[in-house]
């Protein structure tokens, strides 16, 4: 891994930002799927996507977000697992046809069985339930999930029922469900103990996870399946695996797959996509772990120089593949996890993942210094990483900067100071240091 930096910012605290270009280019056509995307959630960029933008009807993939609003509530104290739901009338409203944990009125349920019924089940009497007990309706959960996916920056979803039931209003995105997907394993992590459960059983109804791939790859814990004539056979895929990496050692992503022709072609699709980003690309630490960038002078304050430094290190996922040719993912062996081709010579070769990545870090100075008093979060500077010269990661890099301004005599000394400054060795200069790699 090699990085060149032309333009260092201040910075202490990374805010990832909009990921950029796509880093493996897939020829559409050869995935059977109408709509895909690919997540890295450490780093937040796009590996691979076709019509990722486009508005579909996301199925069940919606009670995503039921669960998300529930275990926040969880979170919040709010709600508890353990507690005990009396079923209302409007568990009465699903019909035969719709899968359902087939709960009864008077029924008592806890929310951790609702919970799993959502998820493995995706059964849609438990999501009227938690989205009646939640905001004690459903209209006004209805609104609460589309606040919640404003609140992600889901901007081309519109939901208009807790359950998925194909509506006029009612759709998403792949890149928006991976959004929400990364959410979830990364703010409600106790998503993964349900969506990870093969089967799952309730008064004697007996359910196996409609998800086949948690049974064929110990990695897959998640996420969620969806299927409706409209929508086509959806599924929102994870998998975390252990890799080579000292600084990573766990690595985690997200492929969603919309309108696929069945079930088996989904979960064929997903894996395939999932496995092909795992070989052909990695995450490298683009600025370490309490990395000293630049030291920034102060104005008006005893502190002469405000350090800046890195609180964590700032992950950015780079492409191994560096053929000319646009990827043809049936050319992409399972059994290998190499993408056989044909370079010309006539014969078909495994393309081995590159084992170097040069990349450029761009920083655009927002701060050149900074006069007290300040007590607020600041953005100081923008990062840009390129490789082969396209954009591929963006992130703003902001500061919560607590500096107190100098009292009158102790402004009256800094005066004095500065005035023999002129034969002090001293810099009261930005500062900026090189991040070796």
């Amino acid at each position: 891994m090699k990085h060149v930096i032309y333009l260092i910012a201040a910075l202490s605290f990374l805010c990832a930002t909009i990921a950029n270009a796509a880093l493996l280019n897939i020829v559409p056509e050869t995935v059977e799927a109408e709509a895909w995307t690919v997540l890295d959630p450490q780093s937040g960029q796009v590996i691979a996507e076709h019509n990722s933008h486009v508005q579909r009807a996301p199925a069940s993939l919606t009670k995503m977000m039921v669960a998300y609003i529930a275990l926040k509530e969880i979170k919040a104290g709010h709600l508890r697992k353990d507690e005990i739901l009396t079923a209302t009338p409007i568990v009465e409203l699903v019909q035969w046809d719709e899968s359902q944990m087939y709960l009864k009125q008077g029924e008592q349920i806890s929310v951790d069985h609702l919970l799993a019924g959502l998820v493995v089940m995706s059964a849609n009497d438990a999501a009227v339930t938690l989205a009646e007990r939640i905001s004690g309706d459903i209209p006004r959960f209805v609104e609460r999930m589309n606040k919640e996916a404003k609140a992600l920056g889901m901007n081309d979803t519109h939901f208009q029922n807790p359950a998925g039931i194909t509506m006029p209003e009612h759709y998403s995105t792949a890149a928006d469900l991976a959004r929400l997907g990364r959410v979830l394993v990364t703010e409600t992590p106790d998503y993964l103990y349900y969506s990870k459960q093969q089967s799952f059983s309730y008064n004697q109804h007996f359910h196996r996870a409609t998800n086949i791939l948690l049974k064929q790859d110990p990695t897959v814990d998640g996420l969620k399946t969806g299927f409706t004539k409209a929508a086509g056979h959806n599924l929102a895929l994870t998998a975390n695996r252990m890799i080579a990496n000292p600084n990573a050692p766990e690595r985690r992503l997200i492929v969603v797959v919309l309108g696929s022709k069945s079930g088996l072609k989904r979960a064929e699709v997903a894996h395939r996509l999932m496995n092909l980003a795992y070989t052909y690309t990695r995450n490298e630490v683009a600025i370490k772990d309490r990395q000293l960038i630049a030291e920034l002078p102060v104005i008006k304050s005893t502190l002469k120089m405000f350090k800046v430094e890195t609180q964590q290190p700032k992950l950015i996922t780079t492409s191994l593949y560096d053929q000319a040719y646009a990827i043809d993912l049936q050319a992409f062996d399972q059994a290998q996890q190499r993408i056989m081709l044909n370079t010309g010579n006539g014969q078909i070769q495994a393309i081995e993942p590159l084992r170097e990545t040069q990349t450029q870090l761009n920083v655009e100075m927002n701060e050149k210094q900074l006069t007290a008093p300040l007590a607020k979060v600041m953005k100081l500077a923008t990062v840009t990483v390129y490789q082969n010269n396209q954009l591929i990661n963006s992130f703003d890099i902001e500061d919560d900067v607590q500096i107190e301004e100098a009292n009158i005599f102790e402004r009256f000394l800094l005066w004095i100071k500065s005035l023999f400054s002129i034969f002090s060795s001293e810099s009261s200069e930005l500062k900026i240091y090189p991040l070796d790699q």
